[in-house]
């Protein structure tokens, strides 16, 4: 059972080299390891940001259609959070997954940078 995030080892942390690397796909999997032991409140974030790197994976494949669905459902499990969550800066990355939603839903030719998941400051 997990109550507590540790970004410093493990799935965790593997997940976010492999999502900040750009392996969205690999991030996902690392953190379904997490989720599968996680109760919540944290299992619900944890499902925010497997769902965001499956929006990214999908994105470069071409699908957009699967990643703006999957970029919804991540911002309205996210939406459910405080401005810092898990150690993690949720209201930045909310308004980072907002940009995105109006980039793909406008057919933005300039896509904003990938949203990142950085840590909130003490």
């Amino acid at each position: 059972m997990i109550r507590v995030f540790d970004w410093t080892q493990g799935e965790l942390l593997e997940g976010l080299l492999c999502y900040r690397e750009g392996k969205y796909f690999e991030a996902h999997e690392h953190w379904e390891l997490v989720w599968l032991q996680a109760v919540e409140p944290e299992k619900t974030f944890l499902q925010a940001l497997i769902l965001l790197a499956g929006s990214f994976h999908h994105f470069g494949r071409g699908n957009k259609n699967g990643a703006l669905s999957m970029l919804r459902k991540s911002l309205s499990r996210l939406d459910k959070y405080p401005e810092i969550f898990g150690g993690i800066a949720v209201g930045t990355l909310r308004a980072d997954l907002r940009g995105w939603l109006v980039a793909l839903e406008t057919e933005l030719v300039d896509k904003p940078a990938v949203p990142q998941i950085n840590f909130a400051s003490p």
